[in-house]
């Protein structure tokens, strides 16, 4: 009676197993990263909800601040929760819908400064990113809302200068907001300018060897070197490159002249990171020097898995070969960057340069950290909802 039971079994229950775990491997095959839509759901709204009930009151304009609500922004288009928008909407209302408010265009300067005559400086600028998604989230009904970036960057494409980013961090800043207003105004200047400032800055910060950016022309090399002698591309300045160039790509026209330009500079920058990734998923903060300062540091890292991850989910990274680099981030950003209470930790603080020494640890925190830990994790939720 046994023998015939256990015969039964395997006829009728057999198939059914094999065919689950055929699925089974069906679905890792296709996606590698072991983690379910919801999972990444539920680590956005943790992640988000901690860091507004920290911060109930809405900061100034300044690249810090801005740079948390264009990761804001892509939480709320993943998740709908309302709350982010106005979170988002409340901030921008208590900036005016401007950067650095100088009306005295004489004065307008576009050096490092953090006062309100630095209109043209790029850390005053990334704001306008989320205005503009502001207004076109909103159905394009206010025009009030992006007057104030209309008038500051036509006013910047109107001079002669070319040199307005002389900084790795800037690319993430501006470049966005110049496809974003092609996209509302269809003025071409926006892209044709977009293209020489992005010339100006390789000229003088983008090593072709290497295939990577120095933050700026302090520390091209051999003019400056990291402690053992070497390149020293610190991860947050090329993490503001990767993920800049994937925003932009994403918005170009696909018949832009410069799209297939920018995806070989994003491909190349993709093989070289990944040659450089930590075995625990990380980058350190001196990319090619670990020992430089060695140890976690979340906001490259966050920015290189949201470019891998946009890069795969709209085909223009190769699944087979970056799956494996996106899993292994993706493990070090849920597992260790973020903490029980939705924290997220090492986060090297404000500075331009990995430092050695400098302390980085779980209590390491930081708005564009967590800015750029919701764009990966944004992305990630669009992966997994593709492959689900």
């Amino acid at each position: 009676m046994k023998q015939k039971i256990t015969s039964i079994f395997c006829i009728v229950l057999m198939p059914i197993l094999f065919l689950g775990c055929k699925t089974r491997l069906k679905v890792e095959e296709s996606t590698s990263v072991n983690i379910s839509k919801n999972e990444v759901l539920s680590i956005i709204n943790k992640v988000n909800t901690h860091w507004q009930e920290m911060h109930p009151n809405p900061g100034n304009a300044f690249w810090h601040v801005a740079a948390y609500h264009t990761g804001n922004i892509e939480a709320y288009k993943v998740t709908e929760n309302q709350q982010y928008l106005e979170y988002s909407k409340a901030w921008a209302e208590k900036n005016e819908y401007k950067g650095a408010k100088s009306n005295n265009k004489s004065d307008w300067k576009y050096n490092y400064g953090e006062t309100d005559d630095h209109v043209l400086f790029g850390d005053w600028q990334i704001a306008f990113q989320t205005y503009i998604d502001i207004f076109t989230l909103e159905g394009k009904k206010d025009p009030e809302k992006i007057k104030r970036a209309r008038e500051v960057m036509e006013y910047q494409m109107g001079t002669s200068a070319y040199d307005y980013w002389w900084w790795a961090d800037g690319l993430y800043m501006v470049m966005p907001v110049m496809t974003k207003l092609y996209n509302v105004t269809g003025n071409e200047l926006y892209l044709e300018k977009l293209n020489e400032y992005l010339n100006y800055a390789n000229s003088i910060m983008y090593d072709a060897e290497a295939q990577l950016y120095f933050r700026d022309a302090k520390y091209v090399y051999p003019k400056h070197k990291s402690a053992n002698g070497k390149k020293d591309f610190w991860a947050r300045g090329n993490g503001w490159v990767f993920a800049g160039l994937a925003k932009v790509i994403q918005d170009l026209p696909k018949n832009s002249k410069y799209r297939e330009e920018y995806i070989i500079r994003f491909k190349a920058m993709a093989n070289a990171l990944k040659a450089s990734q930590q075995p625990e998923g990380y980058w350190t903060r001196s990319i090619l020097d670990p020992e430089h300062a060695p140890g976690y540091e979340t906001s490259g890292t966050a920015f290189f898995t949201y470019g891998y991850l946009w890069g795969v989910n709209n085909g223009i990274l190769d699944k087979k070969t970056y799956v494996p680099v996106i899993e292994n981030s993706w493990t070090y950003l849920s597992k260790v960057a973020l903490q029980d209470d939705g924290k997220i930790g090492y986060v090297q603080p404000i500075g331009e340069r990995a430092i050695p020494g400098q302390v980085v640890d779980v209590n390491s925190t930081a708005d564009f950290g967590v800015g750029a830990y919701l764009l990966a994790a944004s992305e990630m939720y669009r992966f997994a909802n593709n492959n689900d």
